[in-house]
Parts: C-alpha cells; structure tokens; sequence
C-alpha cells in the first residue's frame, strides 16, 4: 500500500525535473513548482465527469492519469531529498488535496515536511467538499502555505451541478466551494487565492469572463486551464476548444487579475464572443498582446513575482500548438496567436 502522506504522486513533468528518468522539455522549457498529489488506494471520492481521478472513469487504477499525464507514486522522504539536491531552481511546491477524508491533515503534513526541511514556497490545491469552517483556513496557512487554490472548474451552477455535483451523483456544492474562496481570500489576503477554471466544458466566452470577474472581485485570481478528454472519462468524445477562444479568455483574464479592464465594460458578439476587452483609458491591447505574458500559464507566482507553476505541456503535447505557454512566446508565436484571436469562425 502506497498512500499518503508517506507517498505522493508527483506529475510527470516534475519527475523528470527531479532525474527520476531522463527526457527534455521542448522548446528548453523549465518546470519552477513542484506539483504533488495526494494519494490513496481507495482513490478519490468524487465522481467528476471530465477527471482522470474520478471513480466511474472507465480505467484500471493504476493506468490513470491526471491532466492528461503520468503521476507516479514516489515516498515523500525522497522526494524532499531530491528536491533539495535536483531542484535549486524550483521556487514553490503545490500540494493538492483529493476528496476523501484524510486528504486536509495528509496536505497539512506534507506542507508543514516542505515548509520545515525546504526553502520553497508552499501552495495548497484544496477539496472545498473536505472543509467545513472557517478556521481550517488557519490551519492551512500555519502549515506553511502563503497561498491556496480552489478548482472551481465549471463557471456556473448549472454546469457544476451537471459535471461535479448531482449530475453525476457527486458530493461538490457550487456555494460552498464560493464560500471557501471568499474564507481563503480573508484568511490569505487577496491575490493569494487562485480559482481554477476549466475552458471547454460547455460555457459561452462570456460566461467564462463573467466568472472570472466574479473571482477578482472576491479578491481571487483565476487560474485557467483547457480542457482534455480524458480515456475512459466521462467526457472522454469532448473536443477540446477551440485555440481562438482560448486565446480570446486569456487575453481577458490577463485584463481582469491585472486590473486594466472590466467584465462590465467589455462588448460580446451575438455568439457572446468577446469582441472589445474593455480596458481603461490609456492602457494599448496591441502592446499587452505583442508582449505576450497573457498567454502564458496562468498559476501561482514564486520569488522572481513571475508565475511558477507553470505546468509545462500540461493540457497538450509538445507536437500541438501550445494553449498555455511555460516562457514568453516569440515573435512567431505573437504572430500565430494574432491570427487565433481574430478567428471568430464557429466551433
């Protein structure tokens, strides 16, 4: 039995980053947070449609996935000396919960093990199902995270409850998760909270804003992610969506966490396509476009300020266009992602 907290899964970007096994990333690109998961031989309790962890997925246990790659179980004690001997460059480690109910004292362990033997930075992806006060927040925070996150997903009732909730007899409650956002943002301080939303999983662009916007009024950033079909999933003949759209949201979740523009004051198509971005006076979209930082993974910052979880070709393989770049795109990229924002061809 390999289960947390003495065992965690670890992705395989950062097994490769801890010379578990040999291989480079494309493109020279760099993994700056270590991403852990927790771990149990019963699995998660959940039962969300588009997850490679949830208990209907179609899969043996031991082949499943999660966002599309490898998490190999590794002991805890060994990845913590391998982190300080292979990952001088690493600036943060995520510790992500499950939902089963060991889950919020394994992750304060596990943080309280990083925080005590490391110098890194400590987030926690936290299963709002698994926290029912306040004041676990505190106790998240004196374990040694400086900032959590909450995997929304779904940006309304509706698709939450089909895709998380009822819909699939699962335990997720759309308000409380909004409720442990707004405890997180009181007990964390604002910007320290990120809300994960998933692009793809039935909502219009505006929709999507929308959310986003609801999220940095409550003082939380959002964190976006594409979404991938996984095999055996639910959701497993979805397509992901298209590149133009992504690119489109980014561009407007850029605009909202950087506070240059507002939901309120962008324009939508009929489609509910967003066709103006609403920035304040002032503030040039063609310079924020041609700089290029509003395309990259959006996820929690490290010591240099800049994003370090930067998940490298965590929602496509390295032979696809990049939806989420892990560096500052080029000149060519500028050019390809140019053309993506101005398709306003249907899906």
């Amino acid at each position: 039995m390999k289960n947390s907290p003495e065992f965690v899964q670890t992705s395989t970007a950062a097994a490769m980053t801890l010379k578990y096994f040999p291989g480079r990333f494309f493109r020279n690109a760099r993994l700056d947070a270590l991403n852990l998961l927790l771990t149990y031989d019963d699995g998660c309790k959940a039962n969300c449609s588009y997850c490679g962890l949830s208990t209907s997925r179609e899969i043996a246990p031991e082949d499943k996935t999660f966002i599309r790659v490898d998490w190999p179980k590794i002991e805890l004690d060994e990845i913590i000396d391998r982190t300080i001997e292979h990952g001088k460059h690493l600036q943060r480690v995520c510790v992500s919960m499950i939902t089963h109910v060991k889950a919020l004292d394994d992750m304060c362990y596990v943080m309280k093990r990083f925080d005590d033997e490391t110098d890194l930075l400590i987030s926690g992806l936290i299963s709002p199902t698994m926290i029912r006060k306040k004041e676990t927040m505190e106790h998240i925070k004196g374990s040694g995270a400086d900032k959590i996150g909450v995997a929304v997903d779904a940006v309304s009732k509706e698709l939450f409850d089909k895709f998380r909730g009822d819909g699939v007899k699962g335990p997720h409650d759309w308000e409380h998760y909004w409720q442990v956002v707004e405890w997180g943002a009181d007990v964390f301080g604002k910007n320290n909270i990120g809300v994960h939303l998933i692009v793809g999983l039935g909502e219009t662009e505006k929709e999507m804003i929308g959310t986003i916007q609801r999220a940095q009024d409550l003082g939380a950033r959002t964190h976006l992610f594409s979404f991938y079909p996984e095999p055996g999933s639910g959701m497993k003949d979805w397509k992901q969506p298209k590149l133009s759209r992504y690119r489109r949201i980014q561009l407007a979740r850029y605009i909202i966490n950087k506070e240059i523009g507002r939901f309120d004051d962008m324009k939508f198509n009929d489609e509910d396509q967003v066709v103006d971005f609403g920035l304040y006076p002032g503030i040039d979209l063609e310079e924020i476009i041609e700089d290029g930082e509003a395309f990259m993974t959006s996820g929690c910052e490290g010591k240099s300020g800049k994003v370090a979880c930067n998940r490298p070709y965590g929602n496509e393989r390295p032979s696809k266009p990049m939806r989420n770049f892990p560096f500052l795109p080029e000149k060519e990229d500028i050019v390809m992602i140019r053309e993506q924002l101005n398709d306003y061809s249907e899906e």
